[in-house]
């Protein structure tokens, strides 16, 4: 007897490679630990509870919204996790606990979970959950005064975006390039090491977990501002070197802005997301009230994302 289903049709895709959410959100954070081993070396103790709590809660808050919503448990796959440990690289080691508990809520619940979970946030969550704390906690977010019972064995002691908005790029001359690379500055406890960070987006590149259009059209978007402003007026603006190393630059070039569900799919759109990306976060610095710009300017890219994804290259055989 011959089956009345003859054709079997699905949704795409209809080829699997054989990788998943888990293994993104798992290479995510093993890219992301070097950064955070050093700022656990520079702190201590308070870095190391900061980063367990934040990703426990994220995952504790994960589950109870699974379990609210009576859907899937989803705490598995890793990327509450992944979403606890980037928030918690950008804090101070300092934070509060209930600064922590509040921060991974905002990510896993208002960023993520509220939009339908995983695939339909329009907003990078930790971006949109470090935003929503800058401004309404900002002494908490303030490095220099959340920081200063710490004893740091560091050449320039403070955080040198702070240093810059207050006082010009005078103030910030001790700052050796060498120094921000290697996290000897205060600021986020996972954010400030730029050499470890670079190491794990060059890893997660290589891998295929982020495209690389993304983070160089960012990186080279705040470079190129940078060095307009300061050619323009020295004595105002710093070098674009100091842009690219110090504050969340490096972190929000290879680990924000390439967040798989807020950012372009196609090449060019990528480019054009990453160059505005870097222009908004300079223009935020230099002419904005808030010291780094490169959460802004992430949220701000997200924004225009579903327009600028729609740049495509004109199919093969159309005529108009």
């Amino acid at each position: 007897m011959n089956s009345k289903k003859t054709l079997i049709v699905s949704h795409a895709p209809f080829w699997h490679d054989g990788s998943g959410i888990p293994e993104r959100s798992y290479h995510t954070i093993i890219a992301a630990l070097p950064a955070a081993l050093v700022g656990i070396a520079y702190y201590g103790v308070p870095a190391l509870g900061v980063i367990c709590l934040a990703v426990s809660s994220a995952i504790l808050w994960e589950l109870l919204f699974n379990y609210a919503g009576k859907r899937p448990i989803t705490v598995g796959d890793g990327n509450a996790a992944m979403t606890g440990f980037l928030l918690a690289m950008l804090l101070p080691a300092s934070a509060p606990w209930w600064l922590v508990l509040l921060g991974t809520f905002l990510a896993i619940v208002i960023g993520m979970q509220i939009f339908g979970g995983i695939g339909a946030n329009p907003f990078c969550p930790v971006a949109l959950a470090v935003a929503i704390l800058m401004v309404s906690y900002t002494t908490h977010l303030d490095f220099d005064a959340g920081l200063v019972n710490f004893s740091l064995d560091f050449p320039s002691p403070t955080d040198p975006m702070a240093a810059l908005k207050a006082f010009g790029p005078a103030a910030i001359e001790n700052f050796r390039p060498m120094d921000l690379l290697m996290g000897l500055h205060v600021g986020g406890l996972g954010s400030g090491c730029g050499l470890a960070i670079i190491i794990g987006g060059v890893y997660l590149i290589l891998r295929g977990f982020i495209r690389w259009e993304i983070s160089i059209s960012f990186i080279a978007g705040i470079f190129v501002t940078a060095m307009l402003f300061n050619m323009a007026d020295p004595a105002r603006y710093a070098s674009p070197i100091f842009h690219l190393l110090a504050g969340y630059t490096l972190i929000g070039a290879f680990f924000l802005a390439t967040e798989s569900s807020s950012s372009p799919v196609n090449v060019i759109p990528m480019i054009v997301y990453g160059v505005m990306g870097g222009i908004m976060t300079v223009l935020i610095r230099n002419i904005g009230v808030w010291v780094d710009g490169v959460i802004f300017a992430i949220l701000l890219i997200n924004l225009i994302n579903p327009l600028v994804d729609k740049i495509r290259p004109k199919a093969i055989g159309k005529v108009a």
